[in-house]
């Protein structure tokens, strides 16, 4: 991707769908314990971006999409559309699939195509939630694909969310949420793709990064 620094990228609006969920999730969790915000201005109000976040519980893209007030396009894994119900609101909060544990060229592609369009894409770099509330391993497709696309990247800090949902409860409990985005990365552009030594030092980065971000309030 090679997309010049001055394109007068339009203010995008959420479609209404996204909208009215965006209003439902802040809502209903500000009455469950809320979800604390910081560094919001780090996140650019137009143009392509990377939102790299760390993935501790289901809820983590529904906050994450409730607190920033564009729309942002994420990956999410690809068995959840086969559900006609859940892949039709999937597709309308602006999600696209990814299969997980192999490399998908195809959400690859998406991912830039979103980006050459000026739009905010999220993943989550450890490709799956944790089963302990640590950070895992990140997954190495990540990286190359910050390298290759050549844009801000926004790394996210979420916390809060294991304690409420983890991946082995059947549902929620009260509590607080935190995100926390943080001061864009300089990471290289590798416009002819990343060689596995700058995607395993852009991953070691981003999981530092993620790593020392402040906990909870």
């Amino acid at each position: 991707m090679n997309t010049p620094a001055d394109t007068p990228w339009p203010r995008e609006t959420p479609p209404p769908f996204y909208r009215m969920a965006q209003f439902i999730a802040r809502t209903a969790w500000s009455l469950a314990g809320g979800i604390h915000v910081h560094g919001r201005e780090h996140v650019p109000e137009t143009g392509p971006f990377l939102l790299i976040a760390n993935h501790q519980s289901f809820l983590d893209p529904i906050f994450t999409q409730a607190v920033i007030r564009r729309p942002i396009y994420a990956m999410a894994k690809s068995t959840q559309f086969t559900d006609p119900v859940v892949g039709w609101m999937l597709r309308r909060v602006c999600s696209f699939p990814v299969r997980r544990y192999q490399v998908d060229a195809q959400a690859v592609r998406i991912a830039l195509r979103h980006l050459e369009r000026g739009r905010g894409v999220a993943i989550y770099i450890e490709g799956e939630r944790t089963w302990n509330g640590r950070l895992q391993e990140p997954r190495p497709g990540t990286a190359r694909l910050a390298l290759r696309a050549g844009v801000p990247v926004i790394p996210c800090a979420i916390s809060g969310t294991y304690e409420i949902w983890p991946r082995w409860a059947r549902r929620p409990v009260r509590g607080r949420a935190t995100i926390r985005f943080l001061p864009p990365l300089e990471l290289p552009h590798l416009s002819g793709g990343a060689n596995r030594a700058a995607a395993t030092g852009a991953a070691t980065r981003l999981m530092e990064t993620l790593r020392t971000a402040p906990g909870p309030d």
